[in-house]
């Protein structure tokens, strides 16, 4: 990793840039999956988590990037706070009123949280407090990347991957290798792992769109019917309309 390190620190400028420019586009790519949900005009069924974990992430994250000094990460994740709070308030406009008191307490959870975080960032020991701040950061990151896999089990039973945010999780595994690159340009190598761990993480559920379709399929079950079968429904229909000769004997009688 020290070799790595030597080879890339001339480039860790590039690096930034690049992974800025990754970063961004993975926000923007929050766009294709508001599409879907305003082509179904209802955002039901979708997790809103991509987009509240954004916000939260993207606070903390600038956070990082303070404690850090490293205006890089500082800059794309400002940028990355405004888009999430703007797709998240388009997904609470989409929502059923059911699903929009879903949303607002896990806004309240999620906002809690965030000034916790924060206050611990003021307290913690300043010699501590940029590897236990980027430790809790990797557990978020683990969590929201991780989060589609608990639906495994589903995605197998339906042998579907339907609902799981393709654009997000593809351009997330760029972001991870991207910033990975960054990190052991200059030699932070909890970066570094961090962003090694989340790419293998986004790898994984790249895999199960090439196993699974993104919808599920639905086949329905056909009828054969045998030539007796066909003959004794012929006979039935035949024997089940009176003929003219027997109703006519009937209007005699």
């Amino acid at each position: 990793m020290e070799a790595l390190s030597n080879i890339l620190a001339p480039y860790s400028h590039a690096l930034a840039n690049i992974a800025g420019t990754i970063t961004t586009l993975q926000f923007l790519s929050g766009v294709i999956f508001l599409n879907d949900i305003r082509k179904r005009g209802r955002s039901d069924g979708y997790p809103p988590e991509p987009f509240l974990g954004g916000v939260v992430l993207s606070i903390l994250t600038i956070k990082m990037g303070t404690l850090m000094g490293d205006s890089a990460t500082i800059n794309v994740n400002l940028l990355g706070l405004a888009l999430s709070a703007v797709f998240l308030g388009v997904f609470y406009w989409y929502a059923s009123n059911e699903l929009k008191g879903e949303i607002l307490s896990k806004i309240g959870i999620a906002a809690a949280f965030t000034v916790v975080c924060l206050a611990y960032a003021t307290i913690e020991n300043p010699k501590k407090i940029e590897f236990r701040f980027g430790m809790l950061i990797t557990g978020i990151l683990v969590f929201l990347v991780g989060s589609p896999l608990l639906q495994l089990n589903k995605i197998i039973e339906k042998k579907s991957t339907e609902g799981m945010p393709f654009p997000i999780i593809f351009t997330g595994t760029l972001v991870a290798a991207s910033w990975a690159l960054y990190g052991i340009s200059i030699h932070n190598f909890m970066m570094a792992y961090q962003n090694l761990f989340l790419f293998a993480l986004s790898a994984i559920q790249l895999s199960l769109f090439v196993i699974y379709p993104s919808s599920p399929s639905v086949s329905e079950p056909s009828v054969k019917h045998s030539p007796s079968t066909l003959e004794h429904k012929t006979s039935q229909g035949k024997t089940s309309s009176p003929s003219k000769t027997s109703v006519g004997s009937k209007k005699k009688n």
